[in-house]
């Protein structure tokens, strides 16, 4: 195995270009794994630690552009406003150590359906900022994942950075593990409200082949908000609408049964975080007052 290590993104990427197999490492928190249990034995390993711009972020007005490698424990120490649900999700990454190492760039390009990141970007609206010696291209999360542990990178491509919008309303995140710390997501679900739009989008982790967005449960939800008034009088959610929004949140899935749960608990778990995130960012919605402002 060889170990290639480019001194800046230009040559990183020229590397990749010479050597499309090149597995790239930056956290490792993934593919050190992976090698070490002998599951993968790359002919490269692509060291991108020496690029020192995928370890920064840039808050402009309407988005944050998050380099591929800015760690969690950055996420949640400086981007708690902005990306409220992406940094509920870094906390229940792994450990402290992981976390000051790993970075969303790694869930992106492992691309595993229980990676902790991905329900949190779907709910978001992410965009995933890929480049080659060919140039650069915004991948729109909801196409980034193609099947299991598959993306929509070329061989050629590497990602630079996430583009997401920064939150204009609540966001939360919560996950289901066989413990409190240092495990792999059972099933894992986001949820982001988007008042600008009077939208809501999902992200649901752990529970499909591919990371996914509960869309029959979202188009319920919008056309419900909408047509009984509730962005603007702040209405407290009747309970059918919260329980028929965790029934379609809940038949948006496609688990497996493993060692890890099985599906049918996949499934009741995913409704019941549906159902309590609904209602804890509904209520912290109703708390802004914005609601009564955009009613006046």
């Amino acid at each position: 195995m060889d170990f290639l290590r480019p001194a800046s993104w230009e040559e990183a990427l020229a590397t990749k270009a010479e050597h499309p197999t090149a597995v790239p490492i930056a956290g490792g928190t993934d593919v050190m794994v992976e090698i070490n249990f002998d599951h993968r034995r790359p002919e490269y390993l692509l060291d991108l630690n020496r690029i020192g711009e995928l370890s920064t972020w840039t808050v402009g007005e309407k988005s944050v552009e998050l380099g591929a490698s800015v760690p969690y424990t950055r996420i949640m120490e400086h981007l708690r406003t902005e990306l409220p649900g992406l940094a509920l999700a870094s906390h229940t990454v792994a450990s402290p150590q992981i976390r000051n190492r790993g970075g969303v760039g790694g869930n992106l390009g492992t691309a595993s359906p229980a990676g902790d990141a991905h329900p949190a970007l779907l709910a978001a609206g992410a965009e995933v900022e890929v480049a080659s010696v060919r140039g650069s291209r915004l991948i729109p999360i909801d196409a980034f994942y193609t099947g299991v542990k598959r993306n929509a990178l070329a061989a050629d491509e590497l990602i630079r950075s996430v583009h997401i919008r920064k939150a204009e309303g609540p966001q939360q995140f919560s996950k289901v593990g066989t413990r409190n710390a240092m495990v792999i997501a059972v099933c894992a679900f986001g949820l982001a409200l988007h008042p600008g739009s009077r939208t809501v989008r999902t992200g649901i982790g752990s529970a499909a082949p591919t990371p996914v967005r509960a869309r029959t449960a979202e188009e319920f939800l919008n056309a419900a908000l909408d047509e009984g008034g509730f962005w603007e009088s702040g209405r407290i959610i009747t309970p059918s609408i919260a329980k028929e929004f965790a029934t379609l949140a809940a038949a948006a899935c496609s688990p497996i049964d493993d060692v890890r749960g099985t599906a049918r608990y996949r499934r009741h778990a995913v409704g019941i975080m549906a159902r309590r995130q609904l209602g804890w960012t509904w209520e912290q919605y109703r708390g802004t007052g914005r609601a009564l402002e955009g009613a006046a």
